[in-house]
């Protein structure tokens, strides 16, 4: 029996969109402006991606303070590996960087994806 998950994957999206960081909303402005299709909460083989461009082939991940704890570094460290291997460049900031030095992170993402394009 074939289940279509589409309609489940598109409703958890826009929770996930509505519920945005202040952090993911920041960023988000920013990367709207670069000449990039970015797509927020975009589902990649069984994992809620922050924000991915499809030309560059880039995902982005923004990490908050529970990031830091040893089970969650596990966690993303397995997700980046099983991103990676599709051949996915996985980009992590800190929530904190977004705050402290957001032109640096969007020259970061600006430089790799026209260097990427």
């Amino acid at each position: 029996m074939k289940t279509n998950y589409l309609p489940k994957i598109t409703y958890k999206a826009r929770k996930l969109r509505k519920k945005s960081t202040p952090e993911e909303k920041l960023l988000w402005k920013e990367l709207r402006k670069l000449n990039f299709d970015f797509r927020r909460q975009h589902f990649i083989n069984g994992f809620y991606v922050d924000f991915y461009c499809k030309q560059t082939e880039l995902v982005i991940e923004l990490d908050g303070q529970h990031h830091a704890n040893k089970e969650q570094k596990e966690y993303d460290e397995f997700r980046t590996e099983q991103l990676e291997a599709l051949n996915l460049k996985v980009l992590r900031f800190w929530n904190s960087e977004i705050r402290s030095n957001l032109e640096k992170v969007i020259s970061k993402i600006s430089s790799y994806c026209e260097k990427n394009h």
